[in-house]
């Protein structure tokens, strides 16, 4: 719960600081825009056409007498619309990522810029990076079709496919919301689809109480557009603490001593060794030295 609140928290951040910085806020509205009218018309044409695909797929309860007919074509008109909403606010994201490319890479990076410290440049070309983001967006939209399969099959279940499916299905389009939204921060640090699902996997509540909140507001018309360049800076900022970048300069200095547990001596220089003192030859009847060693050399006898 704890996490919950702390990835709401990072998109309340994302919200505040598109807000304090209005260039950025219209620079990100434009891919949301385009996508806006992209979905618009594709749920529209879904809502003319769902009564006739459901007829023309449900053949043999042609002869079924009202009000059965009504109903059951009714229920399945209303499950298929849903599953394309279903669909609509998982890809609309993705969509609108692989559209806005450029522009939520510049404001992703200027997020970082304003929060300190190295921002992570990625060395891929343009068409590199849509590449990828492409690929990826396909290989999470399997993952989501799977379960919307499976939630729509759970939803013919009494009771449970009326309280709990909705919920399940909320939370996996939270997820995977989340997951779409810090691709554009992760994969400039070279973290690819495999390693990302993991990070969240382990922060699973802390991509819940991002995503969760996001898709119930993508619900109301229009607000996914307008949230979308905040839910980007607050997906940079979640990324940068499940992945903080390495401080400059990082790493063992030249002139310092062995790092604590060591056990290997170290380096420093040796002080030369000093040639030992020359011998000394006393005649016969003479007598030793009379003062003590170190002082400086022997009288001599006379």
């Amino acid at each position: 719960m704890r996490d919950f609140g702390g990835g709401f928290g990072y998109l309340l951040a994302g919200q505040k600081w598109v807000f304090r910085h209005g260039r950025w806020f219209g620079f990100g509205l434009l891919p949301g825009l385009v996508a806006l009218v992209l979905y618009a018309g594709a749920l529209i044409g879904l809502g003319y056409g769902a009564d006739d695909a459901v007829a023309w797929a449900t053949p043999f309860a042609g002869d079924w007498s009202a009000p059965w007919l009504g109903l059951f074509r009714g229920f399945l008109t209303a499950l298929l619309f849903g599953l394309g909403l279903f669909l609509a606010v998982i890809t609309f994201t993705a969509v609108t990522l692989l559209i806005g490319e450029p522009f939520y890479e510049s404001l992703s990076e200027q997020v970082e810029r304003s929060e300190g410290g190295e921002v992570p440049e990625s060395d891929r070309s343009l068409l590199r990076e849509l590449w990828i983001s492409l690929t990826d967006s396909l290989r999470v939209l399997g993952r989501v079709l799977l379960f919307g399969v499976l939630l729509f099959a759970a939803g013919f279940v009494p009771v449970i496919g009326q309280t709990v499916v909705p919920v399940v299905g909320f939370c996996v389009s939270g997820f995977f919301l989340t997951l779409e939204l810090t691709a554009v921060a992760l994969q400039r640090r070279d973290v690819d689809l495999n390693r990302r699902l993991a990070l969240l996997r382990a922060r699973r509540g802390l991509a819940l109480g991002f995503g969760v909140p996001l898709v119930l507001a993508f619900l109301v018309p229009l607000v996914a557009v307008f949230l979308m360049p905040g839910a980007v800076a607050g997906a940079t900022l979640l990324a940068r603490d499940l992945v903080p970048a390495e401080p400059a300069g990082e790493g063992p200095a030249a002139d310092s001593g062995p790092a604590a547990g060591d056990t290997a001596a170290p380096a420093w220089p040796e002080a030369p060794a000093q040639d030992p003192a020359p011998a000394q030859t006393w005649p016969a009847s003479g007598k030793g030295p009379e003062t003590s060693p170190g002082f400086g050399p022997p009288p001599p006898s006379f």
